[in-house]
């Protein structure tokens, strides 16, 4: 992240102001600096970042008060976190005191028509509640809706008849105090505080113990070896209202439990997590695990020196520039790429075959795809702070090379038990094994 001062949160949202880390952007907020340890007024403790896939930095019509790409989690000035505190078991949950008092949170799981038992929770002072979900109610601290892949996105996203995201899907618990774990929860608090789990959802009652698991469900992919270079794709998980830690069901709405919790895994947010509400994924980037991601000088620096070779279209001999900036008007300097080779030419008409998208490579006659380089500007899901050398197909966006042999092998959940690799600056599926090619330049002409 640049080295800019940042303007602290106000009380109603601790989410600060949000730019998109290179591309362009309407809001001309300055970048938020992050904040490790210091705690005071004006410098408050940054915890980490969400970053929905499939945004590259903004939102197509814009980021919009709690509806944003990138969401940023502080230490609040007063801790808002509950944990739970008592059970009861009653006949008639709605006219319980836990459900009716409005100052009181609880998870209310429904056994039988006239059998509930109801978790009450209490506040807990060490830690902060940040609760996720498509309502735009003042409990949700950010509103996610269906990420419409770039292929088929348009410029009104109103296009969605049904969504699958829950109104309350998840929570947040951070700890207050050093090394401020966070953990993920499923279900939220609506504007009641209160959490319903019908007669027909999935849960389970032994003892003491009462768990339950969401309609859709709340996945999580932890990725093995830390988000770093050396990083492989870790196994999909399901968090439960309790917390636990589950096998995926058959389907995500399939009213079994596939088995027991998992004891030796847990619901804590490692950097580079990921987290699946049906419909829209998340990146958790921890404010640690964000120091080495390259900052926007780095990256830079870095698209400068390709750019330094001066890289020409072998057929109109023209010089290319790599934009920094998302897909800027670069006319004629604009670089495009021959997909099934990676031979990257200025927009010319020579080959063309039945499509305007098709082609055949002047340089080694093959035939295929012929797009525009975008450049994948988001920089928190970078792997690495190497040279951007690779795109991926279809879409064409740049990255590192190893940002996009690990995006490539990451399979993403799609409706309800299907799964599939995306960009994860567009959220178009890849087409093609492996799913991206090395872009070839013709530099250094001079």
């Amino acid at each position: 992240m640049p080295d800019t001062k940042k303007k602290p949160p106000d009380e109603n949202s601790m989410f600060g102001d949000k730019l998109p880390t290179t591309c362009t952007s309407s809001d001309s907020k300055p970048l938020n600096k992050p904040v490790h340890s210091v705690d005071d007024d004006s410098q408050p403790i940054k915890y980490g970042e969400l970053i929905v896939l499939g945004y590259n930095g903004h939102l197509p019509n814009g980021d919009k008060g709690r509806r944003k790409s990138k969401y940023i989690l502080y230490k609040r000035p007063k801790s808002n976190g509950v944990k739970p505190f008592k059970r009861h078991l009653v006949t008639c949950p709605q006219s319980s005191k836990a459900v009716q008092d409005s100052a009181l949170h609880s998870v209310s799981y429904t056994l039988t028509r006239n059998k509930a038992i109801i978790v009450e929770y209490q506040s807990d002072d060490d830690t902060d509640m940040f609760q996720i979900g498509r309502s735009s109610e003042n409990p949700i601290d950010y509103v996610v809706m269906d990420t419409i892949p770039g292929h088929i996105r348009c410029s009104s996203e109103n296009n969605i008849t049904q969504s699958t995201i829950s109104r309350f899907a998840c929570r947040i618990i951070v700890d207050r105090n050093p090394p401020y774990t966070a953990r993920i929860i499923a279900a939220g608090f609506d504007a009641g505080k209160n959490i319903f789990l019908g007669e027909k959802a999935v849960k389970w009652y032994s003892g003491d113990e009462i768990d339950g698991l969401t309609t859709n469900g709340v996945f999580i992919m932890k990725p093995q070896g830390g988000f770093a270079a050396s990083a492989q794709p870790g196994v999909w998980r399901e968090v439960s209202v309790g917390g636990g830690v589950f096998p995926l069901r058959e389907s995500r709405p399939s009213p079994l439990k596939s088995c027991q919790v998992i004891t030796d895994e847990d619901n804590i947010l490692s950097d580079g997590t990921l987290i699946d509400l049906c419909g829209a994924t998340m990146l958790w980037r921890s404010a640690l695990g964000l120091i080495s991601a390259p900052s926007e000088h780095e990256f830079e620096d870095l698209v400068g020196e390709i750019n330094a070779g001066r890289p020409q279209c072998p057929v109109g001999l023209n010089t290319l520039v790599l934009p920094t900036r998302g897909s800027l008007n670069l006319h004629d300097k604009q670089p495009y790429v021959y997909l099934n080779c990676g031979h990257v030419h200025g927009k010319h008409q020579w080959g063309v075959l039945d499509s305007e998208s098709t082609r055949t490579c002047p340089l080694c006659l093959t035939v295929g795809p012929f797009v525009k380089l975008q450049m994948g500007c988001e920089l928190s899901l970078y792997m690495d702070s190497e040279h951007p050398t690779f795109c991926f197909n279809p879409c064409g966006h740049v990255a590192s090379e190893k940002t996009v042999k690990y995006w490539a092998y990451v399979a993403v959940p799609h409706g309800c038990h299907g799964f599939r690799a995306i960009c994860p600056f567009c959220a178009s599926p890849l087409i093609g094994n492996p799913g991206y090619v090395k872009l070839i330049f013709q530099d250094h002409a001079d």
